[in-house]
């Protein structure tokens, strides 16, 4: 086996999901899991692993199904699905994708610089594992706690 890694190509404040799910009706319940949430933008894409192995799209902002395609692309592994999303967080839609019946695991949520670590062999390839950001380069402080906190009441998500 070879073992690779792919830079994920986004802008720096884009977030995306990267998964594996199994089936072609893949792409339609992705987009029905996103398309609730009110202001969100987002592209799908989904490798398919048999027949045609055509990269199936979806998604409301033709740019961001374009860097979902793109990137789903240069991954090239069967039943992996990408989706980039703007005016919203992964958190917003995370448990409604993880719902659908199809997903069978997901490899990372963020809008870190990422890296796609993929196996290859005479089958095919397959996603290993992802690099999400960078190493820590210590432990939070009390006021690295209280802004973090600050953060979270500022997005919403705490009082």
């Amino acid at each position: 086996m070879e073992i690779t890694t792919v830079g994920f190509d986004k802008r720096d404040d884009l977030n995306v999901i990267v998964g594996q799910s199994h089936f072609i009706k893949t792409v339609e319940d992705l987009h029905e899991a996103c398309v609730n949430v009110p202001g969100l933008r987002f592209g799908i894409a989904f490798n398919e692993a048999s027949g045609p192995r055509l990269v199936r799209r979806s998604g409301n902002d033709p740019g961001l199904v374009d860097v979902a395609v793109r990137n789903a692309q240069a991954i090239g592994a069967g039943h992996v699905f990408v989706i980039a999303l703007d005016g919203g967080f992964p958190v917003n839609i995370l448990n409604a994708i993880k719902a659908v019946p199809e997903v069978c695991r997901i490899f990372c949520a963020t809008a870190n610089p990422l890296e796609i670590v993929v196996g290859e062999t005479d089958g095919g390839r397959g996603v290993l594992g992802v690099i999400d950001g960078a190493s820590p380069l210590g432990v939070e402080t009390a006021d690295d706690e209280a802004e973090r906190k600050e953060l979270l009441r500022r997005f919403g998500y705490k009082l």
